[in-house]
């Protein structure tokens, strides 16, 4: 849709209620840009790629494009721009190779840099860090498949392990762990390892840093947290950046003030650790400092409470070779050694250490790092217990079911105690029913362990009899089944039990093992008070050897490795660690030291795989989980049961529930524990979910179930993408998004999913097209909350809805915002055929505020006359054809009732058509109660007594073509009227038709609401009418447009009736009206002020013409014959334009429809000031096809151009604009309070002048009549840059009659002449200086002129 006239870019508040599909835009964007006088829209090659921005609310934005045949795969934001990736040898006019960057903030592309990838790039990743941009595709250099541009020294170079290689190897997608410590290599090609066994270093957690002095053994124990223990350290150094024992217990940073702990100069030193607790521990960590002066040569650590000097053994920094020591051990003084691990001969169970630092270098002995190692890992019942160790990217965790409580037991040290959970569940509790206990140490590496579980003996409880058995089952991880035992908690004493003994590999993200209790099946004892006790203590893990054998090929269904190498290979998945300083080439045989654990997924890949690893086999998307579970989606099946999609769980792969989709998955996005796949699928690989998961699903992590976006897409998904606004952004080669019932609404090639209310919602924007990517929500360049959309498109629009948009006041004019409800094709009346031009009226009756004309199709047609109604444009669900406002009189809110041809899912989600009602303030929209409308409705009225009149074409009960609502009961009733009498309170339907019950009224009938009785309008007439509007001070006249026969026989296009004599006259010489009227609009109410547009005669040209009370005159003589107007009506506006004879200035003529002129192109609604056409509205269809706006209608009881002394009533305009017939938007403005009368400065000098300042209070905040100060000044002192012989006089308070006595008028007073005039509304004229008048008062005008 495209907006533009600066006339009415003040309206401050608009709700577009869109039909079929509205694209509407303020861009310079093809068919949906903000027009100039002179400009022209652009145009989609769709053999390019194109680049687009999408907003937060969903507006689009063309950025730039490639040159033809190109493709944009892929894109990352980095620094200040943003870098996209593809194939493609320009973009924006730029000449970029396969890369380039676009600047947000100048708005221009840029290449990147000399010697870049010579292939296409599929992938990109931006390591935001080390200022990186990581690319993979099909190309073999600077790098196989991967290359890496610095944007520091701007150069391209290969990445550290050289690249992967393979039979046409490709990179497909770059991601990173959840940490952002390791990059996800994914696509088509080979790696291979180096012997099937890995050192445990290999897989710990990547935050331990590397030191010579720790073995791989010593540096998988986990740190025991100090941070509640009591630590002193004497005596300490006198400079205080030194001083501080706590700072070395995980240092910040590096050796340094702050980092680091020196004792006193010339002494040794003693560091006491007390825990208060009973811990095991392994040993100590020690990092020395190299501070100038400063440093530690020899200690000794001493166990507390046994005050035993321990042996330690360490490794020998310059031999490689293990050593022990006792009474002095030595610390290096080598500044490449961080730290040292020196272990105790086995765990020791104690509650705290003290270490002497007995020898030292220069003048003091001092400290960098200093740790306490645990005996592996460790976890604590009570969740407050479990503190985060040095390193960990986490701590140790709990959960339970249930509810437990807290004990204190004692332990086998003296004065310390132990606190434990307990919960108690009734005898005879199904083990499922009963409380649960888990827990989630965390374990930096994989390595063998004992896990024990401490039971702490229940006679120091005295709870014996409470005592029974519990079942633990412990998940090892690397592919090892989970070990489940039955443990008797009915030990009188304190006890250790061993749970488990064996490989332990942890989740690679968390670092994390689980083991659960709970009551055993069969539990022991009979329990006391009929109720047994469940007893939570702590777990440790003692690590009993630091190498694991790989699990790699556990489930292989063929060879993978050589017997005499050991070589290991892998298909479609690389790990590569951020941090890593080691450098190796990975398209030849990744050595042991470079392989990581989740390697293994390649090396399960190419074994599950097999012979099948080249052609189109592929990975080509990864996610890993907060779990640490890794999925992996592409074109692949295995005879293992999996397909196209596959987990890497506990060391191994493990299919997905029902063995995977049947389909390719293209891309993933995670939230939370919901999984969102694209690609081309439409079920899983054993049918599970009735064909719904069309391109689309979503795999719940937590309960391993698939679930259904709808019933997806109708075409195949390429990339999905998060926002922050809990939207999945859904793109590929699709047009339509399908409801669970199938029902389908245009998407385009970009759909969007909403997570919250699980359901297809607008988009916002509109793209038909093949899309290509999407990227998550990102902020880059100054623009946050942003989002980049590419692919090859046919057409385009910045806004587009089935539903609804907002439409406000923006600083620089309309600002629209996309609203989510969506109306879709109507299954009942899609196909139901256009009979002939209905049109609306608005009404301006003093008492009720009507919708426009009713058409109904009453009877049946009447035969042809010699002049018909063109066709009316067709109207293909969805689309809106009418609307009315309501105002709820129970609730006091005001909704927004429409009608057409569509069907629409309700807020309860039932699924209704033809008349809808959308509650603004709660975005919602629902059906009418009751029954419901199967047909297409083309017109609505609510009156006064909250009465919904419904015409179109339809069947209702006893109904046909017309019914009436009860809007206050909420009860539908359709009446079929039998007798007629012309009341006040009267309904004017017309159309085509040529009965209404037994009453015979063609074309038009009136329908007396008091007494429910319909009756013929005079002598009534022959024909089609397809628009109504009134003439005269109190609407005394009805004019019609249509193809129309009077009663004296007379043919014409327009007529006129009178109320008080009931006769029917032709406006006008009827042969001065070239063909049917389609559409008419009476200037105001002045009967000598008439415009009328339609087809001529023949069809074969549109027209327009206007009435001066003399004669008609065409006025349309630049529109194009292809050119078809639906509705002419005047708008208000807030600044003047140059004044004419036929349009005031105040004004401007509203012409919509489906239009094309020489000027502008083609639009769907324009402006016309009397001389010029103005582009304000175009719309497309969801085809890309140009759009058709049917109607605006507004809600108002009395509306007027006369500008009076204040204006007290609110103002709410409704425009409808249809694509295939029929949109809707309104203009919502709010009451004003009275002026302040004591200043000039409070009186607005036009009309929207007042409607703004209304807003003003409840919209901006601001003072209700805070005008310019600027044009005020002006209108005291008389200036004014034009004179308008149109613009109202100073007092605001008359109107000449015609344009042509306010010409004259104002002619006369320029030359010091009068003119009469009489007042059309009274004024009291009770303040100074002014003038009282009463109706129909003649007075003499000298000066009409107003110089705001």
């Amino acid at each position: 849709m495209f907006l533009h006239s600066p006339s009415l870019s003040t309206w401050p508040m608009a709700m577009l209620f869109a039909t079929s599909l509205v694209h509407s835009t303020l861009a310079s964007l093809p068919l949906v840009s903000v027009f100039s006088i002179t400009s022209t829209p652009s145009s989609f090659d769709p053999s390019a790629s194109s680049l687009l921005s999408r907003t937060t609310q969903g507006t689009l934005a063309n950025l730039g494009n490639t040159n033809s045949g190109g493709s944009i795969s892929s894109g990352c934001p980095l620094g200040d721009v943003f870098y996209i990736a593809g194939s493609f040898s320009s973009i924006g006019n730029v000449s970029a190779n396969y890369v380039a960057s676009y600047s947000p903030s100048s708005g221009t592309f840029s290449s990147v840099g000399s010697n870049g990838p010579n292939g296409p790039v599929t992938a990109v990743y931006c390591d935001v860090p080390n200022n990186n941009l990581w690319v993979g595709g099909h190309f073999s250099s600077p790098g196989s498949s991967v290359a890496v541009w610095n944007t520091k020294s701007n150069s391209w170079s290969a990445p550290p392990f050289k690249g992967l290689s393979g039979e046409n190897a490709q990179v497909l997608s770059i991601t990173s762990n959840t940490s952002s410590s390791s990059l996800f290599f994914a696509g088509s090609f080979v790696t291979s390892f180096a012997g099937n066994t890995t050192s445990v270093n290999n897989t710990n957690n990547p935050n331990v840093p590397y030191s010579p002095g720790a073995s791989p053994f010593s540096s998988s124990l986990v740190p025991i947290p100090l941070q509640n223990a009591e630590i002193e350290a004497a005596p300490s150094s006198t400079n205080p950046e030194y001083s501080n024992i706590q700072t070395i217990l995980c240092p910040a940073g590096s050796d340094g003030p702050g980092n680091t702990w020196l004792a006193q100069d010339g002494s040794s030193a003693l560091i006491s650790i007390l825990t208060f607790s009973s811990i095991s521990a392994y040993g100590v960590r020690l990092g020395n400092t190299f501070i100038d002066g400063y440093g530690t040569t020899g200690f000794s650590v001493t166990s507390i409470p046994d005050n035993t000097v321990q042996t330690l053994s360490y490794v020998d920094i310059s031999t490689g070779q293990n050593n022990t020591c006792t009474d002095l051990c030595p610390l290096s003084t080598d500044s490449s050694v961080l730290y040292q691990d020196f272990l105790f001969s086995s765990p020791v169970t104690l509650t705290g250490v003290q270490i002497t630092l007995s020898e030292w270098t220069g003048a003091a002995p001092g400290l960098h790092m200093m740790q306490l190692l645990s005996s592996g890992a460790f976890v604590s019942a009570i969740a407050d217990g479990n503190t985060q160790s040095c390193f960990a990217p986490n701590p140790s965790n709990v959960t339970s079911t249930g509810t437990w409580t807290t004990k204190d037991a004692s332990t086998d040290i003296p004065a310390t105690l132990q606190t434990v959970l307990v919960s108690t569940v009734a005898v005879g509790t199904p083990a499922a029913q009963a409380p649960s206990f888990t827990w989630m140490p965390y374990v930096s590496a994989a390595g063998q362990y004992d896990i024990n579980m401490i039971i702490p003996g229940c006679a120091d409880f005295q709870d014996c009899d409470l005592r029974t058995s519990v079942q633990v089952t412990v998940f090892p991880g690397g592919g090892t089944q989970p070990y489940v035992s039955t443990v008797s908690q009915q030990n009188q004493d304190d006890t250790t039990v061993l749970l488990y003994s064996g490989p332990v590999v942890p989740s690679s993200s968390t670092f994390e093992l689980t083991v659960t209790m709970a009551l055993a099946d069969s539990p022991v004892g009979s329990g006391q008070n009929d109720e047994y006790e469940l007893v939570a203590g702590n777990l440790e893990l003692t690590l009993t050897s630091a190498n694991l054998t790989s699990s790699s090929g556990s489930t292989s269904s063929g060879t993978n490795s050589s017997a005499s190498t050991g070589v290991l290979h892998g298909f479609g998945f690389f790990e590569w660690p951020l941090d890593s300083s080691t450098s190796f080439d990975a398209t030849g045989t990744v050595p042991a030291s470079g392989e990581t654990f989740l390697d293994g997924v390649g090396v399960e890949l190419y074994n599950a795989l097999g012979a099948s690893v080249s052609g189109s086999v592929e990975v080509s998307a990864v996610i890993q989980h907060s779990s640490g579970v890794l999925f992996l989606g592409g074109n692949f099946e295995s005879s293992a049961g999996f397909s196209n999609i596959v987990a890497f769980k506990n060391g191994s792969v493990v299919a997905l529930t029902n063995n995977g989709l049947n389909g390719a998955v293209s891309s993933f996005a995670l939230d939370g524990n919901d999984l969102y796949i694209g690609g081309s699928f439409s079920d899983t690989q054993a049918p599970s979910m009735q064909g719904k998961l069309r391109g689309i699903a979503v795999y719940h992590v937590d309960s391993n179930s698939w679930g259904a976006l709808g019933a997806g897409l109708d075409g195949p998904v390429t990339s999905v993408a998060l926002s922050n606004s809990s939207q999945l952004q859904v793109v590929g080669n699709f047009t339509e998004a399908l409801s669970p019932g199938n029902i389908a609404s245009s998407v385009g090639g970009l759909a969007v999913w909403d997570i919250s209310s699980g359901s297809w919602i607008n988009s916002g924007g509109f793209v038909l097209g093949n899309m290509t990517f999407v990227s998550p929500s990102t902020s880059v360049g100054g623009k946050t909350e942003f989002q980049f959309v590419a692919g090859n498109i046919q057409s385009m629009a910045e806004y587009g809805s089935t539903g609804f948009v907002m439409l406000s006041n923006g600083a620089d004019g309309p600002v629209i915002t996309p609203i989510s409800v969506q109306l879709d094709a109507n299954t009942n009346a899609s196909t139901v055929s256009t009979v002939n031009r209905r049109r609306e009226h608005r009404a301006r009756g003093p008492v009720s505020w009507f919708s426009q004309h009713m058409k109904a199709a009453l009877i049946h047609r009447q035969q042809s006359s010699s002049l018909t109604l063109p066709p009316s444009p067709p109207t293909p669900a969805p689309a809106v054809l009418a609307g009315a406002f309501w105002s709820n009189a129970s609730s006091s809110k005001e909704v927004a009732i429409i009608g057409g041809n569509f069907t629409f899912v309700s807020a309860s989600g039932s699924v209704s058509q033809a008349v809808a009602i959308y509650d603004p303030s709660s975005s919602t929209i629902n059906a009418l109660p009751g029954s419901q409308v199967y047909g297409v409705v083309r017109a609505l009225l609510v009156d006064s007594e909250q009465h919904l009149y419904v015409g179109g074409e339809f069947n209702l009960s006893s109904a046909n073509g017309f019914a009436i609502y009860d809007l206050a009961s909420g009860t539908p009733i359709v009446r079929s009227i039998s007798n007629s009498a012309y009341k006040p309170n009267a309904v004017i339907v017309a159309g085509s038709f040529n009965q209404v019950g037994s009453v015979t009224c063609q074309a038009i009938c009136l329908l007396d609401t008091q007494l429910s009785q319909w009756s013929v309008l005079g002598g009534g007439i022959q024909g089609d009418i397809s628009s109504v509007s009134y003439a005269g001070s109190n609407e005394e006249f009805l004019v019609a447009g249509g193809a129309i026969t009077l009663p004296n026989g007379t043919t014409t296009s327009v007529a006129q009736y009178s109320f008080s004599n009931a006769t029917w006259t032709a406006v006008g010489n009827p042969t001065d009206i070239p063909g049917p009227v389609t559409a008419l609009e009476v200037n105001d109410g002045n009967s000598s002020s008439i415009f009328a547009a339609g087809r001529t005669t023949d069809g074969s040209s549109s027209f327009m013409v206007f009435w001066d009370g003399i004669s008609w005159s065409d006025i349309g003589t630049t529109l194009q014959g292809n050119s078809n107007i639906s509705q002419l009506l005047m708008v208000p506006l807030q600044n003047t334009h140059s004044p004419n004879s036929v349009v005031e200035s105040d004004r401007m003529l509203l012409v919509s429809g489906s239009l094309s002129d020489n000027s502008f192109g083609s639009a769907s609604s324009v402006l016309f000031d009397g001389e010029t056409f103005i582009p304000y509205i175009s719309s497309l269809s969801a085809q890309g096809t140009m759009g058709f706006v049917s109607a605006l209608f507004y809600s108002i009881a009395n509306f007027s151009f006369v500008q009076q002394h204040f204006l007290a009533t609110g103002i709410v305009i409704l425009i409808s604009i249809a694509i295939a017939a029929g949109v809707v938007f309104f203009l919502a403005l709010y009451d004003s309070s009275d002026e302040d009368k004591d200043s000039i400065q409070h009186r607005p000098s036009s009309l929207l002048e007042h409607i703004n300042a209304a807003t003003r209070t409840t919209i901006l905040g601001t003072g209700a009549f805070n005008v310019s100060t600027e044009k005020e000044e002006m209108a005291r002192e008389g200036g004014s840059a034009e004179p308008d012989p149109f613009g109202p006089d100073g007092s605001n308070y008359l109107r000449a009659e015609t344009p042509s006595d306010a010409v004259v008028g104002t002619m006369a007073a320029a030359e010091e002449y009068s003119r009469p005039a009489h007042a059309r509304y009274a004024f009291d004229g009770t303040e100074e200086g002014e003038l009282p008048l009463t109706v129909g008062l003649e007075v003499e005008v000298l000066d009409d002129r107003d110089a705001a």
